[in-house]
Order: structure tokens, then sequence, then C-alpha cells
């Protein structure tokens, strides 16, 4: 994609199933992916470990939203151990941060002694919401990070929780892979309803979060 666009055709792309990426941070192209098998995360399905509902349960992180997005998007930029390369890109960013603007881009933090040490960053569409990368710092900071997604999302009335692809990483929570076009029933589905991607300054305790994922699953 040689062209630039703006955050209103970014979120028909969403609205469509495809969304962008660029080939390395340095790259100032962006390209449309459409995968053929998708990575779903079904929200009354969500699979946590012993040891994760303990760290979650213990309230170990402060868990933010949206007060540090763009530096949630930069440290996912940054290369970490097995990724020495990234495809967000200084258009991506800027592409992000101004849908965060619009509040239509979300991020989850995970922070200590005002320290941010894990979060993710996803974008919130209807009843759908996009997950787009993910960092850790210390141990399980991002996996508390999405079960306090999941938790807000399940809240807030939410049918889908994309996760693009499918990894080793994601399937310990139970990510399943489904074709395109089970994709894109799902998604029309979620377009048709309103979800609320619940205000930032609701911040359930981590007992909280682990009877909202309870109840569901």
């Amino acid at each position: 994609m040689s062209r630039m666009f703006g955050p209103n055709e970014l979120l028909d792309c969403y609205r469509r199933g495809v969304f962008p990426m660029a080939d390395a941070a340095d790259d100032p192209q962006l390209f449309l992916v459409d995968p053929d098998q998708r990575g779903v995360l079904p929200l009354d399905r969500f699979h946590m470990s012993r040891s994760l509902r303990r760290t979650v349960r213990e309230d170990r992180f402060e868990v933010r939203v949206d007060t540090a997005f763009s530096r949630v998007m930069e440290l996912c930029a940054e290369a970490a151990p097995g990724r020495r390369n990234t495809w967000i890109n200084a258009p991506i960013l800027n592409l992000y941060s101004a849908l965060h603007r619009m509040g239509h881009a979300h991020s989850v933090e995970c922070w200590d002694a005002g320290e941010l040490l894990g979060g993710l960053y996803g974008v919130s569409l209807n009843a759908a919401f996009f997950g787009e990368s993910m960092f850790s710092r210390r141990t399980d900071a991002s996996k508390v990070a999405l079960a306090h997604l999941v938790a807000r999302l399940t809240r807030g009335g939410f049918r889908l929780l994309d996760t693009q692809f499918v990894t080793d990483h994601l399937r310990q929570f139970g990510v399943e892979e489904i074709d395109r076009e089970e994709f894109r029933k799902r998604l029309a589905d979620a377009m048709s309803f309103h979800a609320e991607f619940v205000r930032a300054d609701y911040r359930p305790s981590g007992a909280e979060v682990l009877q909202l994922i309870t109840q569901t699953s």
C-alpha cells in the first residue's frame, strides 16, 4: 500500500476484516493483511493457569487503562528476545495514536512503582476488539494485562476478541484458529451489536477480574 490513509479508513479496514502491517520499523510502507486462518479468543473460554490466577488475584501489578497508550506501542515495537524486527513503524504509531484520541484504540498497562512493565493495545469497534500487540518486561505482566482485558470486554458486552494470528504463546489462553469465512461471520455478528469499553477509571481488583472471567467460562 503506497498511499497513506487516515484513521477513518483504518476503521473501515477493520470492519472488512483486514488490518495493516509493515515489513519493518524503518519501512514507511504499509500493506493490508487478510489471513486465510485467523486467531480468535472466545471470551467465555479464556484459560488461565493456576499460577496466573494467583498472580492476578494477588494484584502484583497496578493495572491501568489508557494512561500511556503511545508508550505501550513504542515498547511493543522494541526488539525482544526471539523478536529482532518489528512491524510497528512510524505510520502505524501515528494511525493508532489517532484512533486512540478518537476513543477507538486502547491500552491495558501493568505498572509497579511507577514503571511500565507490560501491556497490550488494540482497536475497539462496535462489539469487537482487535488485539494488536503486547509486551512484557517482567514475568506475567502481559498475561495479567490480557486477563484484565478479557474481564473488561466481558463486562462491556463484547462478542469478539480477534488475535489476528495464532502463536504457541496465545494457545495457552484458549485461542482458536478459524478460517476466513467463519471469521467474517463472527465479525459481522460483532459489528451488529454495541459494546462499551468500560471507562478508564474502572479499575477492578484481581479478585473481581477472576470473578468476571469465571462467570462466563
